[in-house]
């Protein structure tokens, strides 16, 4: 009964994460500032190695050295300023450290003006609206139909058979290469988050409020991510997803999807 249960979370525990690869650390990215995030990640965490490697160290050679079975002494003194001013200084240091370099990518990260491309990004329940400023392009992006067709139990289709299942999308969000591109978010009902880990954003898109991020992508090919809030029953089933393509594929795309709308717009009247 046990192993059944196992085997069945795992199982579950695939189809959510749609065959992605596991993987234990951040992704490094595609972005001069996902990158600069992972290095930050990586200092800290290798600080909080050697602080860990160092602490315990003493802690257990301490514990050995100073035991009653070889005869130790407990100390007459009741405090040591030499040792007080070593352990407030060593750490202030090591934040320092720390501080500074984060305190510039927090800074880069923030700073969006003049963007190459401006994209006002909407969260609906469950699905994302994106708007291109510029370029008088604006669509809805919702789960592709595939996995739209596997959700729901005894469909009879094997989730694990669809390709990318719950990460794929009708219409993708398309970007150029190189090209710094502001995304403008906001919600249209509950709180959501727009979330891509290559891209080193996660940003909530709140209702009534505006929130800016942006990123400059340094390859092209498709990433995916998905919302990162809470925001009901459907909460799984609105993944994201970024092609990034070279700018002369970027403008053909945009002329394609004025000249589409056009239509559309003629047909209508």
């Amino acid at each position: 009964m046990i192993r059944k249960s196992l085997l069945s979370v795992l199982g579950l525990t695939g189809a959510s994460a749609a065959h992605a690869d596991w993987a234990l650390n951040m992704p490094k990215g595609i972005t001069e500032l996902s990158a600069e995030t992972y290095d930050l990640h990586m200092m800290v965490f290798w600080w909080c190695v050697a602080i860990g490697i160092v602490v315990f160290g003493v802690m257990i050679f301490s514990l050995f050295k100073h035991r009653k079975s070889v005869g130790a002494e407990p100390a007459s003194f009741s405090h040591s300023t030499t040792a007080e001013v070593l352990w407030t200084a060593i750490p202030c240091v090591i934040l320092l450290i720390m501080a500074v370099p984060a305190a510039e990518t927090m800074i880069r990260l923030e700073d969006s003006r003049d963007p190459d491309v401006s994209i006002v990004v909407t969260g609906y329940q469950w699905k994302w609206h994106y708007k291109y400023q510029d370029e008088g392009v604006e669509f809805y992006s919702s789960l592709a139909l595939p996995s739209v067709e596997a959700r729901p139990k005894q469909s009879g289709v094997d989730p694990f058979s669809v390709e990318n299942y719950l990460l794929e999308v009708d219409r993708p969000l398309v970007v150029p290469r190189g090209k710094k591109v502001r995304l403008l978010m906001t919600s249209n009902d509950v709180n959501h988050a727009w979330y891509v880990p290559e891209l080193a954003i996660k940003k909530d898109a709140i209702p009534g409020i505006i929130n800016e991020a942006w990123f400059r992508a340094e390859e092209t090919g498709t990433f995916r991510g998905q919302c990162a809030e809470l925001c009901g029953k459907d909460h799984g089933y609105m993944p994201i997803v970024v092609e990034v393509v070279e700018a002369d594929a970027y403008q053909a795309w945009v002329d394609t999807r004025k000249a589409g709308d056009a239509q559309v717009a003629q047909m209508e009247k």
